[in-house]
C-alpha cells in the first residue's frame, strides 16, 4: 500500500530550494561536526536532515518581566514549526528590560540588534522567528534581522494586564505618575501606595499604554514583519500562543520561498508605518527607532524624508488609545 499521500508529522514535502543550513548539514562527511553536535542536544538526525532550520530568537529573561511568558510563546513557536516540517532551534539573545536596567536600555538596542545580527548570520538557520516587545527589544531585533537579511517573522510579546484598586483600573507608567502626585498631596496614604504597588502590573506583558512598546509592535506589523493582528493580542492570551504556532508555520514557509526582510520593507511601507504611528498618538521614540531600522536596508527612505523636509502632511489621530486586557 502507498503511503506516499499520508501527511506524517516531521516529514516534510522535498524542499524545492538549496536551504541555508545545507551548508553545516549538507555537505556529506564534512558536516560531520555539525550534524554530530546537534545530535549531542538530543535532537536525531532525522529531526533536521534536509529540513528548513528556524532559529526562535527569544529575549526571554526573568530580568524582564515584560518578557517573562516568552518561554511559553517560544514553545507555541515550536509546535508550529514542528507541523509544518521545520526544525526549531530556541537562541537566547540579550533582553533589554526597561523596568530593571540603567540608566537607560537605549544605551543598549544598537548592541542587542549588533548581536542579533551576527546569531542570525553565524548559525545554520533557514528562517527565524523574533520573540520580544519592551520597548527597544523590538527595533533591535528589526534591526538585526534586517542586516542579516534571512527570512524573519516578528511575534510580539504583547501587553500586560491591568490591575484595580478601589474600583479604579491602574496601567503602566500611568499608574506611578497619576498616584505619586495624589501621595506628595497627602491624598492616599502609604499603605494605599504599597497596594497600588502590589497591583497595578499583575501578569506579564509590556505596558499597557500607547508608549514605546506598543508603537513599535503596531510599527512592526505595519511594515509587515508580524502575522496579521499581531500587535494587539494581550500577553498569556491564547490567541497569543495560536498566532505564535502560526508564525512558526509561516516562517518554515518564508524558508522555503526564501521572503527576506529586503523583500518586505520598502520606502512606501515605512511611510505607511510612519502615517500609522501618528495615526495611533504613539510614542515620538518611533522617530528614533523607525530611520535605524530603515537604514539597515532602505536608506531611499532617509534620503526622500529629508527632500520632504519642508513639506507638511496632516495625518487625523484616531484614538486616544490604552491597551486593555480582561
Amino acid at each position: 500500500m502507498s503511503t506516499d499521500n499520508i501527511d506524517r508529522v516531521g516529514d516534510p514535502a522535498p524542499v524545492p530550494v538549496e536551504l541555508r543550513s545545507s551548508r553545516w548539514y549538507g555537505q556529506g562527511p564534512f558536516s560531520f561536526e555539525h550534524r554530530g553536535r546537534t545530535m549531542q542536544s538530543g535532537f536525531s538526525l532525522k529531526d533536521f536532515e534536509g529540513k528548513p532550520v528556524v532559529g526562535i530568537v527569544t529575549t526571554w529573561s526573568e530580568a524582564n518581566p515584560c518578557h517573562a511568558h516568552l518561554h511559553d510563546v517560544a514553545d507555541a513557536v515550536k509546535r508550529g514549526v514542528w507541523s509544518a516540517g521545520g526544525f526549531p532551534l530556541e537562541i537566547p539573545v540579550m533582553s533589554l528590560g526597561e523596568t530593571l536596567m540603567k540608566p537607560t536600555t537605549m544605551l543598549y538596542r544598537n548592541l542587542a540588534a549588533m548581536e542579533t545580527e551576527e546569531v542570525l548570520r553565524s548559525h545554520p538557520l533557514d528562517a527565524a522567528v523574533l520573540l520580544g516587545g519592551c520597548d527597544k527589544t523590538t527595533p533591535a531585533l528589526l534591526m538585526g534581522a534586517v542586516s542579516a537579511d534571512i527570512p524573519s517573522i516578528y511575534v510580539p510579546a504583547g501587553f500586560m494586564m491591568h490591575g484595580n484598586w478601589k474600583g479604579e483600573r491602574l496601567g503602566a507608567a500611568i499608574t506611578a505618575w497619576k498616584y505619586s502626585e495624589e501621595l506628595v498631596a497627602g491624598n492616599i496614604s502609604m499603605d494605599d501606595w504599597y497596594e497600588i504597588e502590589d497591583g497595578y502590573a499583575c501578569s506579564p506583558g509590556t505596558c499597557n499604554v500607547m508608549g514605546t512598546a506598543s508603537t513599535m509592535t503596531a510599527i512592526a506589523e505595519v511594515l509587515g514583519m508580524t502575522m496579521p493582528g499581531a500587535s494587539s493580542v494581550p500577553a498569556g492570551n491564547s490567541h497569543q500562543r495560536r498566532l505564535a504556532a502560526d508564525a512558526g508555520r509561516r516562517s518554515v514557509a518564508m524558508a522555503i520561498d526564501g521572503l527576506r526582510p529586503s523583500e518586505i520593507l520598502s520606502a512606501p511601507s515605512f511611510r505607511n508605518a510612519i502615517v500609522a504611528m501618528m495615526a495611533l498618538g504613539g510614542s515620538t521614540n518611533a522617530a528614533i527607532h523607525l530611520p535605524a531600522i530603515a537604514g539597515r536596508d532602505c536608506n531611499v527612505l532617509i534620503a526622500e524624508m529629508d527632500s520632504r523636509s519642508g513639506r507638511c502632511v496632516t495625518i487625523e489621530i484616531l484614538v486616544s488609545y490604552r491597551c486593555q486586557a480582561w
